[in-house]
């Protein structure tokens, strides 16, 4: 009897072991659990980011406008007489030098009589032909007859164009003319990102009554042959600042009206805060910043901002 009661009594202590031993197990796991699942929360509620900070830059406003290249000054070869063209020694786009022979015109009595005339009289020597030379240098933009057509006396044969003349029309809206003044440089991109230089020559006497625009004439010097009628663009710059603040665009947040600007700033490696900013000149993705004073050392979030309250739990997911 003795040994029964020792060992029931045995068996109830391992039982009651196991039992405190399960739970307090099950305890720790529970309490790890809710320790995992407290630093998940923690994680999840910061936002991943981007930050950057701002830098010295050189800040350009400018605006690009049109200009069109084109000849002002053309000279029209015309016929001296009424009658037929015998030889057209001219081409579009052939260059000419002032007295060049262009065409040579028979008259229509010479054509209609022949030697008649030199074979009734041999001292009078008529031939009836007029040789109509070039007024002016330049090249042959047009050509409107050939060999063997008839012309009238003052009928336009070609057109050459004066390649001194050559420009850049430029129409520039009135209200931006205080800046662009004589003289003044203007960069010039043509077609194929090649770059050339204008110089401002005149202004025309007239502004557009439609548009408000005013002809201003840009004088190319180069070597390059180009075509009239090539749209260009003409940079003008309205400002120019050096070494001034300035933020990338994306780092730049406003409300719906774009009347209130501010940025994200971080206070420590994982909280940002709202900080209002005042905007300057804005060229390609960067905007000068006037105020406030940022320095170098100060983290600005650039991506990631979007939506971010005035202060932020954040994570930096790379610099």
């Amino acid at each position: 009897m003795k040994t029964f009661t020792q060992t029931y009594s045995r068996a109830w202590q391992l039982f009651f072991a196991i039992a405190v031993a399960v739970l307090f197990f099950s305890c720790g796991s529970s309490q790890s659990s809710d320790d995992d699942d407290s630093d998940n929360s923690k994680v999840a509620s910061q936002t991943p980011v981007t930050v950057t900070s701002v830098s010295d830059s050189t800040m350009i406003d400018f605006i690009d406008l049109n200009a069109m290249s084109t000849t002002l000054q053309r000279n029209y070869v015309k016929s001296n007489a009424n009658g037929y063209i015998e030889k057209a020694n001219v081409q579009p786009g052939q260059n000419v030098s002032k007295g060049e022979l262009l065409f040579t015109v028979k008259t229509k009595e010479a054509k209609t009589l022949g030697n008649t005339i030199n074979v009734l009289d041999t001292g009078f020597k008529f031939s009836g032909i007029n040789q109509i030379k070039a007024s002016a240098s330049g090249y042959i933009s047009a050509v409107s007859h050939q060999t063997g057509d008839y012309v009238q006396d003052g009928e336009a044969l070609a057109i050459i164009s004066d390649r001194s003349s050559f420009v850049f029309l430029l129409q520039l809206p009135y209200e931006l003319k205080q800046y662009v003044r004589m003289g003044q440089g203007i960069d010039l991109t043509l077609p194929g990102g090649n770059k050339i230089t204008g110089r401002v020559k005149e202004f025309l006497p007239s502004v557009d009554t439609v548009s408000q625009t005013q002809g201003v004439e840009l004088a190319v010097n180069t070597g390059q042959q180009i075509p009239e009628n090539l749209i260009a663009k003409a940079r003008i710059i309205k400002s120019a600042k050096t070494n001034t603040i300035s933020l990338p665009k994306s780092a730049i947040l406003a409300n719906e009206t774009q009347t209130d600007f501010w940025v994200m700033k971080l206070i420590n490696p994982t909280t940002a805060v709202k900080v209002p900013v005042k905007e300057g000149i804005t060229s390609g993705d960067r905007v000068e910043i006037l105020s406030p004073r940022f320095s170098p050392q100060d983290k600005i979030v650039v991506t990631g901002n979007y939506g971010l309250p005035d202060t932020a739990k954040v994570k930096i997911v790379s610099q």
